[in-house]
C-alpha cells in the first residue's frame, strides 16, 4: 500500500505545476529547499529499511530533476542528500559502519583514504527519531555534513562528494528501494 501510494504522490508531483511539501511516515519533505544560495528541487525520496524496520526517509534534493546515477552525477551544481531518522535510536558506529560500507562497495578509492576518515570522525553522536542529517554535495566538490542544522564538517574533495552520492545511488546502494525512490521512481 506504502508503494501505491508513494507512486501517487511521485506522479502528482511530476505533473504538478507547482509542487507541495510531502509527507512521509510524518516526516514532511519541503518541495524545495536553498543550498550555497541556490534552490533546489525535491528530486524523490524513499524510505531506508533493515529488518523489517523503517530506519530513515531519504531524500535527494538537485537543481534539476535527475532520474539515473548517471544524470545525478553530471549534474553541476549542489545537491542535497537530506535523513530524517524515524528509528527510535541508532547508533553513531552503526551508521559510521555503514558508510564506510557505501564507501567500500561503490567507491573503493576512498576506502582508507583522509577523505574518508575526516567524513567518517564528523559522526559522533547517536540518531534518534526525529533527527535530521543533511549532506550538502556543492557543485566545487564541497561536502558538508549537518546534524539537526549543526554543521558537523566540511571538506573540499570531489572524489569524496562522487563516493557520498554513490552510497545511495551507486550500482551497489545502502538499498535498492531507497534508490529508485531518490530518482523518483516512487
Amino acid at each position: 500500500m506504502r508503494r501505491l501510494l508513494g507512486m501517487v504522490v511521485g506522479l502528482w508531483l511530476a505533473f504538478a505545476g507547482v509542487a507541495q511539501a510531502v509527507e512521509v511516515e510524518g516526516v514532511t519533505l519541503p518541495s524545495e529547499v536553498t543550498v550555497q544560495g541556490q534552490a533546489l528541487q525535491l528530486n524523490g525520496y524513499g524510505i531506508r529499511e533493515k529488518f523489517f524496520f523503517d530506519i530513515y526517509v531519504g531524500t535527494l534534493y538537485t537543481a534539476h530533476p535527475v532520474a539515473s546515477t548517471e544524470a545525478a552525477l553530471a549534474l553541476s551544481g549542489p545537491k542535497l542528500i537530506r535523513i530524517d531518522f524515524l528509528y527510535h535510536e541508532v547508533g553513531r558506529e552503526k551508521i559510521v559502519e555503514a558508510f564506510a560500507e557505501g564507501f567500500e562497495k561503490n567507491s573503493p578509492a576512498l576506502v582508507g583514504s583522509p577523505e574518508e576518515k575526516a567524513f567518517l570522525g564528523w559522526f559522533v553522536h547517536d540518531f534518534v527519531s526525529g533527527d535530521e542529517v543533511d549532506l550538502e554535495l556543492d557543485g566545487d566538490g564541497t561536502v558538508t555534513a549537518r546534524q539537526n542544522g549543526e554543521r558537523l564538517g566540511s571538506l573540499h574533495s570531489p572524489q569524496l562528494a562522487r563516493g557520498v552520492l554513490l552510497i545511495y545511488l551507486g550500482a551497489k546502494p545502502a538499498d535498492a528501494d531507497l534508490k529508485s525512490g531518490m530518482l523518483g521512481r516512487h
